[in-house]
Order: structure tokens, then C-alpha cells, then sequence
């Protein structure tokens, strides 16, 4: 079974979903760790009401991301992941070589629209309604160094509405992101993911 950390450092809402997922049956895979790069972060909370190992590793006690990058692999070493889960998670992470090609983030738009250092929660919400598209989403990738960069595994889309809110279309969005993320993390745990240079193939079921 595919072992996953998910890191975070907000409410942990995705977390909570996954381990939803999971519990029903859908998601064949198991949370070994979670990490928060804030103390005061509810997902910490929401991951012990689960009975799951979390930690938090705190931005605020290292002087610069390597640091901190480091202490968050060293970390994950004793739990022998397969799959790093960025689940709002506000830093940039940088992966040991081991863990390369396996580390998935989601972003609450259709990259490579709204994405980059700064884009994240209702901010892009809100940049998505100011600039009048029509169409908005979700979209899963496999990170890489910069942020809302690397290959694209899944993208769910949702119409933006003329009397959307930021709080309206960030619920839409959110649905989407249940449905979107497990299926990325399952494609991953069947092996049915092949990079291809910048796409990602799924290959088909018993494939």
C-alpha cells in the first residue's frame, strides 16, 4: 500500500477529505505523516482526531528554506513514504533525491493561469473573478522547485458564474478538489502515471 505524508499549514480541510476517501474504500493508499509548517494550524488537530502521526516544523525557527527543507526530510525518513501530498501547504518544498518524481501539490486554478508565489487560497479567487474568465478549476501536478510549476496530472474545470463571490466559487472549486485529488493519488498508487518529458500519460486500467 502507498504510503503518503501530507504536508500543510492551514486547516487541513484536503487532508480531512483524503483520509475520508480512504476510510471508504475509494483511496487504497495511507496517511504515515503529517507535517505543518505552522504550530497553530488546524490540520494538526484534524489529523490526531484521525489518529494519525503529525508533526509540525515550523518556518519560523529556520533562517532560510533550506534549513527548514531539510528538517522537514528528516523528518519523513523514519516513515519511508512513497508520495509527498502538498495539501495547502505555503512553502516551497524541495524533496531529497529519493523523492523525486513523487511529490503531487494541487492548485486552486487551471495552471498555468493564476499560479506562482503568491497565488494561493482566496487570492486566487479573487484574481480569477477580477479578470473575467469564464471558466476556473483545479489542477493537480507533480511539483517541482518553483511554485505551481511541473507536470500536470489532472485539471478539473468549473464555470465561473456572473453573481459569483470569492466564497462561492472557492466552494465550487473545493469540490472539484475532492474528487480531483484522490483520483491523482490512486492513478499514482496503480502505477498508471508515465512522464513524458513536461505531460504526463495515464495509462488505461490493467494496462
Amino acid at each position: 500500500m502507498l504510503r503518503i505524508a501530507v504536508l500543510l499549514s492551514g486547516t487541513g480541510r484536503s487532508l480531512d477529505n483524503l483520509q475520508q476517501e480512504i476510510a471508504a474504500g475509494r483511496l487504497r493508499a495511507g496517511i504515515a505523516l503529517v507535517i505543518s509548517s505552522k504550530p497553530e494550524a488546524y490540520g494538526l488537530v484534524r489529523a490526531k482526531a484521525h489518529g494519525l502521526d503529525a508533526v509540525a516544523v515550523s518556518r519560523r525557527d529556520y533562517p532560510d528554506l533550506e534549513s527548514f527543507n531539510a528538517a522537514i526530510n528528516a523528518a519523513l525518513v523514519p516513515y519511508d513514504v512513497g508520495l509527498v501530498v502538498l495539501a495547502g501547504f505555503l512553502s516551497l518544498y524541495q524533496p531529497p533525491p529519493e523523492l523525486d518524481g513523487r511529490v503531487m501539490n494541487i492548485h486552486p486554478a487551471l495552471l498555468p493561469a493564476f499560479g506562482g508565489k503568491g497565488f494561493y487560497g482566496d487570492r486566487v479567487h479573487q484574481a480569477v473573478l477580477d479578470s473575467g474568465v469564464k471558466v476556473s478549476g483545479c489542477t493537480v501536478h507533480f511539483a517541482e522547485s518553483r511554485y505551481d510549476r511541473g507536470p500536470i496530472i489532472l485539471q478539473t474545470a468549473v464555470p465561473v458564474l456572473d453573481d459569483d463571490t470569492v466564497q462561492s466559487l472557492a466552494a465550487r472549486v473545493f469540490a472539484a478538489e475532492c474528487e480531483a485529488y484522490p483520483r491523482a493519488i490512486q492513478l499514482f498508487a496503480d502505477d498508471r502515471l508515465r512522464l513524458e518529458g513536461q505531460r504526463v500519460r495515464i495509462l488505461p486500467a490493467g494496462g
